[in-house]
């Protein structure tokens, strides 16, 4: 994996590019050299990551992440930030940020967010290449395995498109779905602790990483109607995802009113059911 630096500070720079290669992480192909960020270089680099300072001269984090998709960047970006207000995080998400790294740098959590960012471009890979195979008219019969591991794909990249695609509970809402699918059921149905039973020796940690994750997916999505009621991705999951109601409380608690919306993994989870078989 490729990825680019994006900091004005030299020695913060030096210190990434030891945890990215020391770890085996990727290869740096690239940095700002602690000034403004050359998007011409970075487009020309085709980086498949850009680790992004928010605080920068000239143009900040947020505006260089906004400029660079703009122009066709596919990469996906970690924002390096000292600031944690709802708004700034609300802002960088719109903009396009997957990931955030607090400073000081730490270097456990580095490993860990570039290690969840890495999962998440080799799935978009992968689920490329399938619907590539899929879209040929001679493409050939499927096996069970194949069509569940095509399933998994799909999965995992519309929990990307939510933000979730990082969190430990993405996995455990994946097998939940993969479950139901199997059986031709329906979580309403069957019951999220019944379903976790089934899969965890720990049913109740299973739930409540779940649980944690699709929070997650409803910030992420009413962030997104906070900018832009019209975002393509705000317009497409939210009402199929989550309670309306949830998505409007969760708006207006980023917006500094109220309190936060409530996540239903029930819900989401026929939800995901739903998105499955639209596609």
């Amino acid at each position: 994996m490729k990825i680019y630096i994006a900091e004005d500070d030299t020695s913060i720079i030096g210190i990434l590019e030891d945890i990215v290669e020391g770890s085996g992480l990727g290869t740096v192909c690239g940095d700002s050299g602690g000034g403004p960020v050359d998007l011409s270089q970075v487009l020309a680099l085709e980086p498949d990551l850009i680790l992004v300072d928010l605080l920068m001269p000239g143009k900040d984090g947020i505006q260089v992440v906004r400029e660079l998709k703009e122009a066709g960047c596919r990469a996906k970006f970690i924002m390096i930030s000292q600031v944690a207000s709802k708004e700034m995080v609300a802002k960088a998400y719109l903009a396009g940020v997957d990931f955030f790294i607090n400073k000081p740098i730490n270097l456990i959590e580095v490993r860990q967010v570039i290690k969840n960012v890495r999962s998440q471009v080799e799935n978009e890979r992968d689920l490329h290449a399938i619907q590539s195979v899929f879209a040929s008219k001679q493409a050939p019969a499927v096996s069970a395995g194949q069509k569940e591991e095509r399933r998994r794909k799909h999965l995992q990249y519309t929990l990307s498109q939510l933000g979730m695609a990082g969190e430990k509970g993405a996995k455990d809402i994946v097998d939940m779905c993969l479950l139901l699918m199997d059986r031709g059921e329906q979580a309403s149905q069957v019951g999220v602790g019944a379903l976790c039973a089934q899969l965890s020796e720990n049913p109740k940690s299973m739930e409540q990483r779940a649980r944690r994750a699709v929070e997650r997916g409803l910030f992420h999505i009413a962030s997104l109607g906070v900018e832009d009621y019209g975002n393509e991705i705000f317009s497409y999951y939210a009402a199929r995802l989550f309670p309306f109601q949830a998505v409007r409380a969760e708006m207006a608690y980023i917006q500094g009113r109220g309190e936060r919306g409530k996540a239903n993994l029930k819900h989401f989870l026929d939800g995901m059911l739903a998105v499955a078989d639209e596609d």
